[in-house]
C-alpha cells in the first residue's frame, strides 16, 4: 500500500477472515479512515462465497467491531455487476479508496485495480508482498483470535476445523508444506476477537461438516460476549 493516508476515507472488502481483517487492521494503523465493511454472500447458500460463513455471523461480527456493515446477496453469474453496484453506493459518501487483503496471487490484485479502476477509487492492498508466514505470525502476535471455519479435505485434518489459529496450527501447516495464510483456498477463517472488537463472539455450538471436498464448521449456535462476561445471543 503506498500513498499517504491522510485524508483517504475507505470501505473495507470484507469476508470475516483473518487476511482482510488483518488489512483492515494494518490500513487503520497507517491511518486511513474506513466508514463501512463490504461483504457478499451466495444468494443461495446466504453464506459468504468459498468461507462457508453464515450471514448473520458476519453481521454479528461487524457489531462487535462497531463498525457499519454493507453486505449484498450475488448470485455466480452477477458477482461482478452486483459488487460494482454495492461499491459504487458508497462513493458518494466521498469514499476515495478500497481496503483488500491479497497477499501474492495476481490475478485477484489485477482484478480488483481494473474493478475500483473502472469505479474512480484506489485500489489498496496493505498486506501485498508480505510472507505468509510473516503475515500469520504478526496475526497472532497482535492479539486477534480466529478459528479455522472451512478447509480443503484433502489437505487439512478435520481435527482443525474449529480450532483456534496459533502457533500449534502453523507448524501444522509448515509441516504439511501448506501455505501459512491459505492464499489458494486452502483454508479459510473466522475472526472472533482482537484489537479491533469491542466484544467477543463466542462460537457455542458446532460441528464440521464435508461437502464437495472441504470442511466446514457448521455453527449452530453462537453469541456475543463482552467484557464482563455477559453473553448475548442473536
Amino acid at each position: 500500500m503506498t500513498g499517504p493516508a491522510e485524508g483517504m476515507n475507505c470501505i473495507s472488502s470484507w469476508s470475516g477472515g483473518k487476511d482482510s481483517c488483518f488489512a483492515f487492521y494494518q490500513a487503520l494503523a497507517k491511518g486511513y479512515r474506513v466508514s463501512h465493511l463490504v461483504n457478499f454472500i451466495s444468494k443461495k447458500y446466504h453464506r459468504v462465497r468459498f468461507h462457508g460463513t453464515e450471514a448473520k455471523l458476519i453481521q454479528l461480527q461487524a457489531g462487535a467491531i462497531g463498525i457499519p456493515l454493507l453486505q449484498k446477496e450475488t448470485k455466480d453469474d452477477d458477482y461482478e455487476p452486483a459488487f460494482k453496484k454495492a461499491v459504487k453506493s458508497l462513493i458518494p459518501n466521498g469514499i476515495t479508496g478500497m481496503i483488500f487483503g491479497d497477499i501474492y496471487i495476481q490475478g485477484h490484485r489485477e482484478w480488483v485495480e481494473r474493478i475500483c479502476g473502472e469505479l474512480g477509487i484506489k485500489a489498496l492492498e496493505p498486506l501485498w508482498g508480505q510472507d505468509p508466514e510473516k503475515i500469520l505470525r504478526e496475526f497472532i502476535n497482535a492479539g486477534f483470535e480466529a478459528i479455522v471455519i472451512s478447509a480443503n479435505a484433502n489437505l487439512i485434518d478435520k481435527k482443525w476445523v474449529g480450532q483456534r489459529l496459533d502457533k500449534k496450527f502453523l507448524k501444522y501447516l509448515k509441516d504439511h508444506k501448506i501455505d501459512r495464510c491459505g492464499e489458494q483456498g486452502e483454508y479459510h477463517t473466522l475472526v472472533l476477537n482482537g484489537p479491533i472488537f469491542k466484544k467477543k463472539i463466542k462460537i457455542i455450538k458446532s460441528k464440521p461438516i464435508l461437502r464437495d471436498g472441504y470442511w466446514f464448521l457448521d455453527t449452530i449456535q453462537y453469541g456475543l460476549r463482552s467484557g464482563r462476561k455477559r453473553e448475548a445471543k442473536p
